[in-house]
């Protein structure tokens, strides 16, 4: 009985391993690709299903930006807020919170820590959120953002997991579902802001801007102006904030440029105040001399969001964007000639001498205008301002890049009215003609004019405050007339000197 059993062993131990032989020669040797083929298909199936036995589970990536860390995921931003009101409600079991100041200046905006999971139930399924990071990549893999700290800063996820039998209620509904109500959390919450670039290495993990929330009380309603020109603006702002569909109908950018230009002290930073508060933008503040590169303003523009106001203040002064820059290339060039070779210790031309500085040209900020990119995003008000229109290149300023161009001009009477009724309260006064008289004749900006009009002490009044300001213009009647009579005189000297 042992001897028959021993020997059946023996006899099917030479079969299986014939059996493995035979197997061995037929998938090494013979050309069964389709054999291969289908038994690999079998075999990965079954992989799989063990697979879905030992871990049920399934996983949704969320990263903190798109292409290649170019504009920050919109997703991302949408799960984070969604997250911080479950984690607000519920805790979900979180250890470690990260707080920021909410809109409530008494309350706090909870957000999970890195490595944190909580989880969240939806129409009977639970699933888990993960936040967690990783570093930057150690090759030499080339970043939109070069080689600044944003291309160094950790790379950030949310990450989703859910057991297979839920995987079409959370990709056909749930993640609907949280990116709806993460948008509705980013509209509740919302603080509008006001954002400056960082020059240099400053970018920082959220990207190339840092930012402060916008409190400037400007309104339209106490901005003085004349009526007329006022009534323009707002229609037209209002027209913009309502032509999504028109812009996409005749085929542009749903953006459009403002330049506000006039002497300083007309108004021209409060106008733009009063335009983000009527229209309930944010605000981004360009320093055009800190931005290196045409490519760092194109990140600067990517960077922005909807419903938001660009400004480039004082743009005559940024960079070398004037009319003066074809006089000076011009003569950059004879000098060139005249000169022949460069000398030893001859003076370096100007893109030497300026290399650590802004290499931004007038082509760049044209693009940044109305070029390809301009078109990233939507709803967009750009606003350059300069005292001195007439000293700006005209390609920079023409019909198409500044759509509407805005002149804040000296104090008008209608402007006063507005400012005497703001400032104290009064609507008519015996020295209302007076003043109305002298402006006609005087040059006295809105904020010369609101200085004189605030009191500097208790004892000061409507009749002290009125009076002063009458004094001032008198004074500024005063060096008008000497300004004319001087130009009279240079004139009269020019035409004897041709006789």
């Amino acid at each position: 009985m042992e001897a028959s059993g021993w020997s059946t062993s023996l006899s099917s131990g030479i079969v299986l391993s014939l059996v493995a032989v035979v197997w061995t020669m037929l998938w090494n040797n013979l050309q069964g690709l389709q054999l291969q083929q289908f038994v690999s298909r079998h075999l990965s199936r079954h992989a799989r299903r063990l697979a879905a036995i030992v871990d049920p589970y399934l996983t949704v990536t969320i990263a903190e930006y798109d292409g290649g860390r170019m504009k920050r995921s919109d997703a991302y931003k949408e799960v984070q807020a969604y997250l911080q009101r479950a984690t607000c409600a519920t805790g979900g079991g979180v250890r470690h919170l990260k707080a920021e100041t909410a809109k409530d200046v008494d309350a706090l905006v909870l957000s999970m820590g890195d490595n944190e999971e909580v989880a969240d139930a939806f129409r009977g399924a639970t699933v888990w959120w993960l936040a967690y990071s990783t570093p930057p990549r150690e090759d030499n893999a080339p970043s939109y953002w070069g080689g600044g700290r944003a291309a160094r800063a950790d790379r950030r996820f949310y990450r989703l997991f859910f057991l297979e039998r839920h995987r079409d209620l959370v990709l056909g509904e749930y993640l609907p579902h949280v990116r709806r109500e993460g948008r509705a959390v980013m509209v509740k919450n919302r603080q509008r802001k006001l954002f400056t670039n960082l020059s240099g290495d400053g970018y920082d993990a959220d990207g190339v801007w840092s930012h402060v929330v916008f409190e400037h009380p400007k309104t339209f309603a106490t901005l003085a102006m004349d009526p007329a020109k006022k009534k323009e603006v707002i229609d037209d702002l209002d027209a913009f904030r309502k032509g999504k569909d028109y812009y996409a109908r005749v085929g542009k950018a749903w953006k459009r440029g403002y330049l506000l230009y006039g002497p300083p002290g007309t108004g021209k930073s409060t106008m733009i105040a009063a335009m983000a508060n009527h229209l309930d933008y944010d605000v981004y503040d360009i320093e055009l001399t800190s931005v290196r590169t045409n490519t760092d303003l194109r990140k600067l523009f990517i960077e922005t969001t909807s419903k938001s106001i660009i400004v480039i203040e004082d743009i005559d002064c940024s960079l070398d964007l004037t009319r003066a820059r074809k006089k000076k290339k011009k003569a950059n060039d004879d000098g060139q000639k005249n000169d022949g070779d460069k000398k030893d210790g001859a003076e370096p031309p100007d893109e030497e001498k300026d290399a650590g500085g802004s290499k931004v040209t007038l082509s760049g900020v044209l693009n940044f205008i109305d070029g390809l990119w301009s078109a990233c995003g939507g709803e967009r008000i750009i606003v350059f301002t300069t005292n001195h229109v007439e000293k700006l290149d005209p390609a920079l300023i023409r019909r198409g890049r500044m759509d509407k161009h805005i002149e804040m001009s000296y104090c008008c009477f209608e402007a006063f009215k507005l400012l005497a009724k703001v400032y104290l309260d009064v609507e008519s006064h015996h020295l209302f003609d007076a003043v109305e008289s002298l402006l006609r004749e005087a040059n006295m900006t809105p904020a010369d004019v609101a200085e004189n009009l605030t009191p500097k002490s208790v004892d000061d009044d409507a009749d002290s405050c009125l009076a002063a300001l009458v004094e001032e213009l008198e004074k500024a009647k005063e060096k008008v007339l000497a300004k004319k009579e001087r130009k009279g005189k240079d004139a009269a000297d020019d035409d004897d000197d041709e006789y």
